[in-house]
């Protein structure tokens, strides 16, 4: 009988000052994201994020290629503010929870998923992640910039008529959940708008002329998925891409 196995996506771990039972600093998934990775069929697999003294660039993303070797899917979730010096940018004064470390792991993280064509599903602080992998840029504080807080905010966005995720949720609109004070300021290559608020901020983006799925959204899908067939969709299609990558699994019947 043949069985095919849940294909496997890869989540960096966040690291947290503490965390209920355990005495020291921990890493960290968000329960909710890792539970809807897996009610859309995928086995999460959360990994630690780790930059060897002295790698950067091409080495350090040879190094992260190696570790996830056995990725179906990397999904990039939210988390702290990304160094700003990553962009060129200067720091904020709004900035909080930087750590380089994690920021360099993240950059190489998206970066080998995208030159390995690897179905990327990035959140949040991925998004702002994969758009300065790719050269872009960051606001670093949206309720300066804007006078818009997009911190526990939950809001209708419009999704552009050429948006990948007209063929995940259908329609033009939806409701999501935000929790973020940073947006993405210039594109980077490729990147595209695909969703906007009604104050103007990116709310989703595309990569053109890419092999492989790739989706990074500003809201957080995982907030609602459980009661929210729309915002479980998105988990789906990234589920589904990531299956295109998974090999047959054969278990002999006794």
């Amino acid at each position: 009988m043949a069985e095919r196995r849940r294909p496997l996506v890869v989540i960096p771990a966040r690291f947290s000052a503490s965390a209920s039972a355990l005495r020291y600093r921990a890493e960290v998934a968000a329960a909710k994201l890792v539970q809807a990775v897996y009610d859309a069929g995928a086995e999460p697999l959360v990994i630690h994020p780790e930059v060897p003294a002295g790698l950067t660039g091409d080495g350090l993303d040879a190094v992260v290629r190696e570790r996830i070797w056995l990725a179906d899917g990397v999904l990039l979730p939210g988390g702290g503010d990304l160094a700003a010096g990553w962009a060129g940018q200067r720091p904020h004064a709004a900035q909080y929870d930087v750590d380089e470390t994690q920021d360099a792991f993240d950059l190489a993280l998206a970066r080998v998923a995208l030159r390995d064509a690897i179905p990327l599903l990035a959140i949040c602080r991925g998004t702002q992640v994969v758009n300065v992998a790719r050269g872009g840029d960051l606001v670093q504080d949206l309720t300066e910039t804007l006078g818009a807080d997009h911190r526990h905010l939950v809001h209708e966005i419009e999704i552009a008529a050429d948006s990948p995720l007209r063929a995940v949720v259908p329609g033009d609109r939806m409701t999501v959940s935000c929790y973020h004070h940073q947006g993405l300021g210039r594109l980077g290559e490729s990147l595209r708008a695909s969703a906007h608020a009604a104050d103007g901020t990116v709310e989703a983006v595309a990569l053109d002329d890419h092999a492989g799925w790739c989706l990074g959204v500003q809201w957080h899908p995982e907030d609602t998925a459980a009661t929210d067939p729309r915002q479980a969709r998105v988990f789906q299609a990234f589920v589904a891409a990531a299956l295109q990558r998974t090999p047959d699994r054969h278990q002999d019947e006794e």
